[in-house]
This record gives structure tokens, C-alpha cells and sequence, in this order.
């Protein structure tokens, strides 16, 4: 039996018949990097293309909105419109050339999008006071599904392998997940069934329209934003059923315990890696910086990490973290210089200023 020492520079291959070379995934994060109509630009074409030439098996966008109104960040990637298909294809042919997976993450602010940015109120489940969010209509829940839909057939269309829908962090999915903040009275709203019946749908198009070699995964978090840990493990469950290709969970830190009291029996980790899964693959992000960390979380029966920071940190950590024992990346606060030199641009440096200690100049 290998180790997982030597796990993580093995293939992996996923339902949907794809292979990716290693067990290295480039979590989606928000970088601002990208043009106001949603289209790619040279900065964002460089930081996701550097990460492939550092051996990422796989090479996840940012979160990229699927309409003009669900925009959560300024700079951001867009597929919403045919106008940016161009500098996707771009992009996938770039990614495929260094042997990467290309997946564009699929994502929808909501309550989040900032109204400045936006041009009007942001958009709920139901009415939110903190957000400033007016609740949507039902026509309106029907059209965020079918721009999911429709942005995933245009990712196909752009050369992306797959997609990941993003469930996570108090988003727009996230945020009908919630029984906090999902407070309708129709059949998206009240119990789980139907809190997560967006999603389902959501899926159950993207297979429709898509077809079984395109790549689905789902993103979710177990904690904050009115998440309910067993719900999520609940709604994990459903989604093997439906045969996607991975669950991608957001932990923070894949090693602590869980926020409540009654669920603090396990790690965060070991609740998710004990469900049954069959062949979907599943991956964890959250203070992943070094080789042991890596292994020690392979071993957990985890298909392949999702790097976050470390992907920031070090353009080529896959490499370092399979050929050289007992790496540890390096601990910020690190220079713009640095920065620059791992293919961060300005913006993206002014963003990481956002993360306390991150940046010096």
C-alpha cells in the first residue's frame, strides 16, 4: 500500500473520467485582479498560469459570478456573458499546455455584493437588515438557478474541464442553506429539503446541460454564516447521491475542532472524511503550509488538498512540498516584492493588505 508520502504525486482520476496529475488543487480565491466587465485580464491570465508551471494538478479561478448583480468583489472574474469566453479559452489553453485541470468556480454574492459595486440592493433569500438585502422573488430564485446553469455551459464551451459550484461562506447558495438567514415561506425556505433544493437543482441542470465527462464539484463550509455541521453532512450525503465528482470543504483549519460544543467528538476533518462517499473524490482547504500537514491530512482518507495561502506564498508549492522533506512555507508578513516575484500584481497585493500581517513594504 503507498503512503501517503507518496500519494500526493500520484494521479487521480475522477467520475467524470479526467485525471489529475498529483493531489494538488489551487484553491479558488479572490485576487481583484480581473477587468469591471468580468473579463480576464494579463494579470489574472499570469498568477493562475505561474501556479500551473508550479505543478498544481489542479488550477481553480476565483470565485467568477454568474450575473452582473451577483458580483461580490471589484476586479472579478465574470461568466456571465459570451463577451468573456475569449479570455477563458485563453486561459484553458494555457492551463492544459502546463498538464493542469482547469476549473472555473461558479458564484453568486447575494446578500454579499456589495451595493456600490452592484448599482443597486443586494439580493437575498429573504429580507436581511445587516446587508441591506431585499429578499427575491420566486421568478427571481428560478433565473440564479439558470445562470448557474447557463454559466456552466459556457465554461464548457471555453475549454474548462469543469466547474465548482460555490456553497460556501455565506454566499448566495450558502445564504438558502442557512436557517438563519433563510427565512421563506416557499418551497426554498424552511426545511432542509427545501433550503437546499436551490443547489440540488443547480446540480441536476449542470448534469443535464453539461454531461457526464464535464467535471462538477461543490463547494461547502461547515461552520459561520448559520451553518448547521450535520446539515452539511446531511446535504454531502445527498450530493454523492447525485454522482458528482467532488466535495470541496472549507474548514479554515483542517485540523480544529468544531465550533459547538455537541459536534467537538471529532475534528472538523475526521467528520467529513468518515462519510461514505464511493467515487466521488473529496478535497479540504485550511492551513495547509507544509509537507507534514499535507501527509497528515492525505492520511485522513483525503483524495487531494485544496492550497490556499501556500499557493499565494509559493507559486510552485506542489513541487517543493514532493521533493523537498519537511518543507514548510515560508510565514508571512512577506514583502511586495516577494509577492510580485510569485506573479501577484498590484491589485492582488492591495488585497492581501486586507489579511492582518500579510504585506510589508
Amino acid at each position: 500500500m503507498s503512503t501517503a508520502s507518496e500519494i500526493m504525486a500520484q494521479p487521480l482520476s475522477f467520475r467524470c473520467g479526467l485525471t489529475m496529475k498529483n493531489r494538488f488543487m489551487l484553491a479558488p480565491m479572490t485576487n481583484c485582479q480581473s477587468h469591471e466587465d468580468g473579463t480576464l485580464s494579463e494579470d489574472e491570465f499570469h498568477w493562475l498560469v505561474k501556479r500551473a508551471k508550479g505543478q498544481f494538478g489542479l488550477v481553480m479561478t476565483c470565485a467568477s459570478h454568474v450575473h452582473p448583480k451577483g458580483k461580490g468583489f471589484p476586479g472579478q472574474l465574470g461568466i456571465y456573458s459570451d463577451h468573456q469566453i475569449a479570455g477563458h479559452q485563453k486561459l484553458t489553453t494555457a492551463l492544459r499546455h502546463e498538464g493542469s485541470l482547469s476549473i472555473i468556480q461558479l458564484f453568486h454574492a447575494g446578500m454579499r455584493s456589495p451595493q456600490e459595486l452592484i448599482g443597486e440592493q443586494p439580493r437575498c433569500p429573504s429580507d436581511n437588515k445587516k446587508f441591506g438585502a431585499r429578499a427575491v422573488t420566486l421568478e427571481e430564485v428560478h433565473q440564479i438557478r439558470d445562470d448557474f446553469i447557463a454559466s456552466a455551459k459556457r465554461a464548457k464551451e471555453s475549454g474548462y474541464d469543469g466547474v465548482e459550484i460555490h456553497g460556501a461562506h455565506g454566499y448566495i447558495i450558502s445564504q438558502f442553506l442557512s436557517k438563519e438567514i433563510n427565512q421563506r415561506q416557499d418551497e426554498y425556505g424552511g426545511v432542509l429539503e427545501n433550503r437546499s433544493r436551490l443547489l440540488i437543482e443547480v446540480i441536476k441542470g449542470i448534469q443535464e446541460v453539461c454531461g457526464k465527462d464535464f467535471c462538477l464539484g461543490v463547494r461547502l463550509s461547515p461552520e459561520r454564516f448559520g451553518m448547521d455541521l450535520n446539515e452539511i453532512k446531511t446535504i454531502s450525503k445527498q450530493l454523492i447521491q447525485l454522482k458528482i465528482d467532488f466535495l470541496d470543504i472549507s474548514l479554515w483549519d483542517v485540523f480544529k475542532l468544531p465550533e459547538e460544543e455537541k459536534y467537538k467528538h471529532q475534528s472538523l476533518l475526521e467528520h467529513f472524511s468518515s462519510i461514505e462517499r464511493g467515487s466521488t473524490r473529496i478535497t479540504v482547504a485550511g492551513k495547509i503550509f507544509s509537507q507534514e500537514v499535507v501527509i497528515k491530512t492525505l492520511d485522513h482518507k483525503i483524495d487531494f488538498v485544496s492550497i490556499g495561502r501556500a499557493g499565494i506564498l509559493h507559486h510552485d508549492f506542489p513541487i517543493r512540498v514532493m521533493n523537498e522533506t519537511d518543507f514548510t512555507s515560508t510565514k508571512p508578513p512577506v514583502s511586495v516584492q516577494y509577492l510580485k516575484s510569485e506573479g501577484l500584481s498590484d491589485a492582488f497585493i492591495e488585497y492581501m493588505r486586507r489579511w492582518p500581517k500579510f504585506v510589508f513594504d
